[in-house]
């Protein structure tokens, strides 16, 4: 869980106001980037482990798309407000946080595909762990709504596995055919 900043953020604020600044420039891009990188990554990586059935180009698949999507996602972030108007925050900070937040959520369905091709059953052992970790990234984000975006838990679940599924099933029905 994301812990709260345990100093202001800036001097002089409310507990309101800190709670709210530390959600715009942390959590926000941090939760963009989360969503992007677990949600954006599905297509391509399971497109690529249906089409090749091999670990290994999965693997190399998920690791492009990952920092790619990281290094996007970190620029836009960082470029789309300079954070005066908005009071977010350090335009470099909030990229930084998004894109390392992109990555982390593209990587963590990617490393299941290190499972050496030549074990017994690898690509169905991978596979699995990577719905897996699917499933508790989606379920990460939708506790990180609920607490810091006062979304409704279920409401929250209910948007995030919709997406999810929506783009897996894009993937996998792509590296089907």
């Amino acid at each position: 869980m994301i812990a709260e900043a345990a100093t202001p953020i800036s001097p002089g604020m409310s507990a309101d106001e800190d709670r709210r600044a530390f959600v715009l420039r942390y959590v926000q891009p941090g939760l963009a980037g989360l969503i992007d990188g677990s949600v954006s990554t599905l297509a391509p990586i399971f497109a690529a482990a249906f089409a090749t059935h091999s670990n290994a180009a999965t693997f190399l698949v998920g690791l492009a798309a990952s920092i790619g999507a990281g290094i996007s996602m970190g620029f836009t972030e960082a470029l789309s407000d300079d954070g005066s108007i908005t009071g977010r925050g350090s335009p470099g900070m909030r990229g930084l946080v998004c894109g390392v937040m992109t990555t982390l959520g593209g990587l963590g369905h990617t490393l299941p595909y290190l499972v050496p091709d030549r074990w017994p059953n690898a690509f169905a052992w991978a596979t699995g762990l990577a719905a897996f970790v699917v499933a508790v990234e989606l379920v990460l984000i939708a506790g990180i709504r609920t607490r810091y975006m006062a979304t409704p838990f279920w409401r929250a679940a209910l948007q995030v596995v919709l997406g999810g599924a929506l783009v897996l099933a894009t993937g996998i029905a792509i590296g089907s055919a």
